[in-house]
């Protein structure tokens, strides 16, 4: 495994501890690598997170063992989707990937013992600068990120005066085949 250190935001962060706090099922490899990030990560938050940085839900491009590039989402394991799109953490690869930046690389055993070095590319999408980016534009346009879905409109109601329509019995409640 390399000695570099990962970049985790909080919550990617306890996400690795539960996974390696129950282990039960897991490949010892896994369990390694697991611990193995958890050692030298760098814990920041989410707002901290540099761009070109993985991290849970990113879009990543990469390469193994010099290969061709394959680009995935790193997930938790529990998206369904199409087959290929997702790399989950529960897995050797997508693990490994999780933490890095843009350029850093990782090596690590497989499920076969054979010994893998992994590239992270590019991250061309990450949750947290998305978050980031929609903020600047909502501060850029003079508007609170948290805008109002209701409006209120004047004379909406012209002509009736606040008069509310219900059941001529004055029981107006639909009963819960209405839900």
């Amino acid at each position: 495994m390399s000695n570099d250190t990962y970049i985790l935001t909080t919550k990617d962060f306890t996400i690795l501890e539960a996974m390696c706090d129950n282990w039960q099922g897991r490949n010892d490899r896994l369990v390694a690598l697991c611990r193995h990030k958890i050692q030298k990560a760098i814990v920041v938050f989410r707002d901290d997170l540099p761009g070109d940085v993985a991290s849970l839900n990113s879009r990543v491009r990469f390469r193994v063992r010099g290969g061709e590039s394959d680009i995935r989402v790193i997930s938790t394991g529990q998206a369904t989707g199409p087959v290929g799109l997702f790399l989950p953490i529960t897995t050797l690869r997508g693990l490994a990937l999780l933490g890095l930046r843009e350029g850093q690389k990782i090596a690590f055993e497989n499920t076969n013992g054979v010994a893998e070095t992994m590239l992270l590319e590019a991250v061309e999408y990450q949750p947290e600068a998305s978050r980031r980016e929609r903020q600047m534009i909502g501060q850029e346009a003079g508007t609170s990120p948290l805008r109002p879905h209701l409006r209120l409109v004047s004379g909406g109601m012209d002509g009736r005066h606040g008069q509310l329509t219900g059941a001529s019995d004055g029981f107006d409640d639909p009963g819960p085949s209405a839900a």
